[in-house]
């Protein structure tokens, strides 16, 4: 990292005298899984003049934010890893969020990127400079001037509070799932867990056994299967550290096992009665008492919203100390949540489980591109969308890590980062031999992608099974989702596809005689 004494200009800096300027050439948002993942690759394929920022005081993202109690995954463990580090030492099948951040520092350290990492820095905005073919950074520890910006700030960066009459007035303590207050004890209060998706299923056994009531309010129930959750032997762990080829083998076998899911969800949904059907039974078993089954029961076909895991869940909801709440929340007062049917349920602490913004990020609004728009401003205009997930016209030299459509609903969001990761190396490599001062993918290849995505997307249960769930944006498109089996994706992201590109070569490059890259050229 170079540090110049440049003056930069711009809406979101002081113009009130110069301000040292560390230029970088590719600045990299956020120090979680994605940004750890490329600055290994990036290490490996010899480029070193980069920085990550990350708003947070240490390595993980989601999962050093997300310490809730009960926090877990729910893709296997040996699955939810870096092709690059396995780790031979899981516990169990399916890892805790402490085991899952230890794995995370544990790649940080023996890759030896710490270095690389810039903690408690935020960005405060990214604006492209036409002029520089640079993007010009403001953050909490002054201006960064880069060639390539990635975002790997991830979709789950953004608690979701719902907008709740009276809920900035409740006297209790509020906090969100993955905001979670460790200061405050739980135990003999009543509370109330406002949701019911993937972490409140997780929350609501871990603390139930120990309030003295506990409200669950549900908007929408979701479907839940079995969690075949297992430990590891010690015998089976020392198989995995000395066999040659085991990890890798028993990763493939899990992979394989979850690409059949892109079957049933997306190729051919009407195979969801025969999940339906195993959800529906363990329901039955584990839920006898007929009034709450009733409750939360969907009125969805299963895959439509996440599908989720657990074997605790409907047990916690049988406990007499447990009531499902299934009218909406009219208002909060100071000791109370008061239900759209005039009940008034006394609570000394609400927690919120309500996920996060995925659709309306804050984050789109930090990202100013070609003409001063706004990612957000963008998306709204024409929609949440990008390019293989990775690139968005009019944002050149800019790549997204788990952008649109990238996300998974039935397999390992790492296997998604190290395919985009790949491609983003790919890029950053061309600029830099090529003597590239720009790369932004071509608006019509751009839209041509995405018609053929939501073409795909418009047979998945995801789109036909009849809910409203967060991959949907405003007019019903789903922008978070990939519509096909996973190692479609990878094949996609392979090489860097710069005929896709707009390039436009350096002027001292094009005054050398280096020849032009592909792509259109301006």
């Amino acid at each position: 990292m170079v540090v110049h004494d440049t003056e930069v200009t711009g809406p979101h800096l002081s113009d009130s005298a110069p301000t040292p300027v560390r230029e970088v050439e590719v600045a990299v948002i956020g120090g979680g899984v994605g940004g750890i993942g490329l600055a290994v690759a990036l290490r490996r394929r010899g480029i070193e003049d980069f920085v990550v920022l990350e708003r947070g005081n240490d390595f993980g993202g989601t999962w050093r934010d997300n310490t809730y109690p009960g926090a877990a995954c729910d893709v296997p463990s040996h699955l939810y890893s870096f092709s690059f580090d396995h780790n031979p030492n899981w516990s169990q099948s399916f890892s805790t969020q402490p085991e899952i951040q230890d794995y995370i520092l544990g790649v940080a350290e023996r890759h030896d990127i710490r270095e690389k990492f810039s903690f408690d820095h935020e960005l405060i905005a990214a604006d492209w400079d036409e002029s520089t073919s640079r993007w010009v950074l403001a953050t909490t520890r002054g201006p960064i001037s880069a060639k390539v910006v990635v975002s790997a700030m991830g979709a789950l960066c953004e608690p979701n509070m719902p907008d709740i009459e009276g809920l900035d007035r409740f006297d209790g303590p509020v906090f969100h799932s993955a905001q979670w207050d460790h200061t405050i004890d739980l135990a003999h209060k009543r509370v109330a867990v406002i949701g019911t998706g993937a972490s409140a299923i997780q929350i609501v056994p871990a603390i139930a056994s120990t309030v003295a009531h506990l409200d669950v309010f549900q908007r929408t129930a979701p479907w839940i299967f079995p969690r075949l959750l297992r430990k590891y032997s010690t015998l089976e762990r020392f198989a995995f550290r000395r066999v040659p080829g085991l990890t890798s083998a028993f990763r493939s076998i899990l992979y394989l096992l979850r690409e059949i899911y892109a079957i049933v969800l997306i190729k051919f949904p009407p195979a969801t009665v025969g999940l339906g059907l195993i959800a529906a039974v363990k329901m039955r078993i584990e839920v006898r008492d007929r009034a709450l089954r009733a409750r939360v029961t969907p009125e969805y076909r299963v895959g439509c919203q996440r599908m989720l895991s657990s074997n605790e869940y409907y047990p916690a909801l049988g406990r007499e100390n447990v009531d499902v709440v299934t009218s909406g929340i009219a208002g909060v007062q100071k000791d109370s949540i008061v239900t759209a049917d005039g009940t008034v349920c006394p609570v000394d602490a609400i927690v919120v489980a309500t996920g996060f913004r995925i659709t309306d990020s804050p984050a789109f609004d930090l990202f100013r591109g070609r003409a001063g728009r706004t990612l957000a401003e963008l998306y709204a205009e024409r929609g949440v969308s990008a390019y293989k997930g990775t690139a968005v016209a009019g944002f050149p030299n800019m790549f997204v890590i788990l952008g649109p459509n990238s996300g998974l609903g039935y397999s390992s969001a790492i296997y998604m980062i190290e395919s985009q990761i790949e491609y983003i190396v790919d890029a950053v490599a061309a600029v830099q031999d090529q003597q590239i001062a720009s790369v932004e993918v071509r608006p019509e290849v751009q839209e041509r992608y995405n018609s053929d995505l939501q073409r795909k997307m418009s047979k998945s249960v995801w789109v036909t099974g009849g809910c409203r769930s967060w991959f949907l944006d405003s007019t019903g498109r789903n922008v978070a989702l990939w519509p096909d089996f996973s190692f479609r994706f990878r094949k996609q992201l392979r090489t860097f596809d710069i005929e896709s590109y707009d390039v436009v070569q350096r002027a001292e490059s094009l005054t050398a005689g280096v020849s032009a890259a592909p792509g259109s050229l301006r």
